[in-house]
């Protein structure tokens, strides 16, 4: 009914799935799938050059079901110890993002580092948490029921 699983970029290379760390916890820690460095903030900002945050990947994918979606999430520790921020608040992981044709469904956070230094985090380090959650939809909302996902990250079109 849901669950997580490897995609094929990254079969074999020892990534974890991601699991509740206590029977109590809504959200199931996700691990970085590579070693990445976030650069500081404040260094493009004293450049004067615009910076996208940083996607770190997991190698992983979600499936669910037809009304739900996974809600990504911050772990506590990243903003007051490693002044790490998601970069879009929450994330949201629709059910159709799953096996899409432009990368499978795999599963990245996007971060912002708001200390004056890069921040490394290595692979296998837990960098978030993923929460599965219900959704509803309107009485009127036929015609969305007809729209299918065409490509992957950011890919339906309305801004």
């Amino acid at each position: 009914m849901r669950g997580f699983k490897v995609i094929k970029k990254y079969q074999n290379q020892g990534i974890n799935l991601p699991k509740r760390a206590t029977y109590g916890a809504a959200g199931y820690d996700f691990e970085a799938g590579e070693t990445i460095e976030i650069p500081s903030f404040w260094t493009s900002i004293l450049k004067s050059e615009a910076r996208k945050p940083t996607l770190v990947a997991t190698g992983i994918k979600a499936y669910m079901g037809s009304d739900e979606y996974l809600q990504l999430a911050n772990r506590s520790s990243n903003p007051l110890k490693r002044f790490l921020l998601l970069a879009n608040g929450v994330g949201v992981i629709d059910r159709d993002y799953y096996d899409n044709p432009d990368n499978e469904g795999h599963i990245m956070f996007q971060f912002w580092n708001f200390g004056l230094k890069p921040v490394t985090i290595e692979k296998g380090e837990r960098i978030g948490q993923g929460i599965f959650k219900q959704f509803l939809v309107a009485d009127h909302d036929l015609e969305t029921q007809k729209q299918e996902r065409s490509s992957g990250h950011g890919s339906t079109g309305v801004d």
